[in-house]
């Protein structure tokens, strides 16, 4: 039976609208064939992602390959009162906690954080918008805090948790959050940054600390991070933005 041809022409659509920024899901309802054919096409990717490539290492530049500064995008000052108090203290009094499925609960300190062994990486940061940006990025691998944590068996995702209210609505403000498999997070490259271009992480770029996953679009790396939660399953469509149509598995 010949395939169906509107199917082939958004499948190999589906790059180039996940670039536009997905502008493209405005006009979708909830059960648009279209969207849901598009969401198809990411399982499909991610998939093959997992099969073919998924653990090699991101490209990795010079210094000399940092040409501007690293360009803020989203919410760049959160005006949340228990935010600013923490930076306010020099966050002092900010922890990281990670809870749920693990053997060991954590509540970690960012002088604990910048006491485990760091990782500095120099990177390129693809932002979901079509522009790109490299810059030096100093922080904690991520995998080293989850084996302090001692995920359960059960555990296959963790989602992270922002300080910062990204939309208000009716019913309150909402938060920026995001998630990742295991897999992902374990990889050498998703470090929990709290250091750039050799000075601390700034507040425009998600002091005092965000996530890193180079493997992945900008989108994914959550700032002004406060909790991760590993769980045994997604709850939700897995973030902030995927809830509106984006893609939960942001290859690149």
């Amino acid at each position: 039976m010949p395939a169906d041809p509107t199917r082939r022409r958004l499948l190999l659509a589906a790059p180039a609208l996940l670039l536009s920024g997905c502008k493209v899901f405005d006009g979708m309802t909830g059960d648009s064939p279209a969207r849901n054919l598009l969401e198809g096409a990411n399982a499909l990717t991610h998939a093959t992602q997992k099969f073919v490539a998924r653990d090699a290492l991101a490209p990795e530049y010079s210094r000399a390959d940092i040409r501007q500064g690293m360009r803020p995008n989203g919410v760049t000052a959160p005006q949340d009162s228990d935010y600013q108090a923490l930076a306010a203290s020099g966050w002092a009094d900010w922890r990281l906690a990670v809870t749920g499925a693990v053997e060991r609960p954590l509540s970690l300190s960012l002088a604990q954080l910048m006491a485990m062994p760091p990782r500095t990486q120099i990177t390129r940061h693809d932002c979901v918008e079509g522009w790109s940006c490299i810059a030096e990025w100093t922080g904690v691998q991520l995998s080293r805090v989850l084996a302090e944590a001692r995920p359960l068996p059960q555990a296959r995702f963790l989602y992270v948790r922002s300080m910062d209210t990204i939309e208000r609505g009716l019913a309150g403000g909402i938060r920026y959050w995001e998630s990742l498999d295991l897999r992902d997070a374990l990889h050498p490259q998703t470090i929990l940054a709290y250091g750039m271009n050799g000075s601390p992480l700034p507040v425009a770029n998600g002091a005092p600390l965000r996530l890193r996953v180079e493997r992945q679009l900008g989108y994914k790396m959550a700032k002004y991070l406060h909790a991760i939660e590993v769980v045994p399953a997604l709850a939700d469509k897995g973030g902030y933005w995927e809830e509106r149509g984006y893609d939960w598995y942001a290859g690149i």
